[in-house]
């Protein structure tokens, strides 16, 4: 059996803190957000919206060419990218840069194809990210992809399916143990359904959230609070812990009040108060 978690609560929280946020947008940090496709163009908007509602500077969305056009019109604080029209092709030119300098780059929100998946993460490993967190179909490759490849600031949000195939077997009773192995495989940090995993063996436990959490685009507003954090400046374990409770805690602050039925677009606005309401007057990390 594993060790216990540490419960995650606003107290520790508070004493972790955020890095100071200083006095303009480039000083919150650029998070990238590399994902979409004609079928699920909105998880990416989600992620990209999450990303700065938890703080993030700068957001750059990445998308197939087919939707670049329709996402731009929709967030309007973001800079939009088109990828390759070829996913084997390399990343190059303006976007290779804005992926360079990024904080943090998500991978993953909206993508349906595994083959085009992989090579964009390929090509955007070869770049050499700070720090990049992977979802969805993102998830789906990593056992394909060398991890010597990656960047080495990794982290995962896998949904309980997900993690079942980073294992490559159903998960036990013994949830933190799992993930632990799936930290080490990977050398990642690992965050399912508010547990967080370090590859060093600590872990943490957020007990809030419920029902609610289990709606259509949840996932990919966690994912880009992740991203976003971390692109902030929170180390990796610190960002995954951080988005976990917020994500989950705007659940049952929304369940307390429209109830049963709210959207992953309303978790993405509720975001921002049950944050600041955790800092208090701490803000400085």
């Amino acid at each position: 059996m594993s060790s216990p978690s540490e419960t995650v609560t606003p107290e520790v929280l508070r004493e972790w803190g955020m890095p100071d946020p200083g006095n303009s947008k480039k000083t919150r940090g650029r998070v990238m957000v590399v994902g979409g496709s004609r079928r699920s163009p909105g998880a990416i908007l989600l992620a990209g919206e999450a990303a700065l509602r938890v703080g993030a500077g700068r957001l750059g969305l990445v998308v197939p060419l087919s939707i670049e056009a329709q996402i731009g019109v929709v967030i309007r604080e973001a800079a939009v990218f088109s990828l390759p029209e070829q996913a084997t092709d390399p990343i190059d030119g303006h976007l290779r840069d804005e992926l360079a300098a990024a904080g943090a780059v998500l991978v993953g929100p909206g993508f349906d194809e595994p083959d085009e998946t992989r090579a964009t993460l390929e090509a955007i490993a070869d770049i050499g990210v700070a720090c990049l967190v992977l979802d969805a179909f993102g998830l789906g490759v990593l056992p394909d992809i060398d991890r010597t490849l990656l960047p080495d600031t990794l982290i995962l949000n896998p949904n309980e399916e997900e993690a079942a195939l980073l294992l490559g077997r159903e998960l036990r009773d013994d949830r933190t143990g799992d993930l632990l192995e799936i930290a080490e495989r990977y050398d990642a940090v690992v965050n399912c359904y508010g547990h967080v995993v370090s590859p060093s063996g600590e872990s943490w436990r957020v007990s809030a959230g419920g029902a609610g959490l289990g709606t259509s685009g949840s996932g990919d507003v966690l994912a880009g609070a992740i991203a976003g954090l971390a692109a902030r400046g929170l180390p990796a374990e610190r960002a995954a812990v951080w988005a976990s409770w917020v994500h989950a805690s705007a659940g049952d602050r929304l369940t307390e009040r429209p109830g049963l039925g709210f959207l992953a677009g309303d978790l993405a606005r509720e975001l921002t108060p049950v944050m600041n309401g955790a800092l208090g007057e701490f803000t400085s990390a």
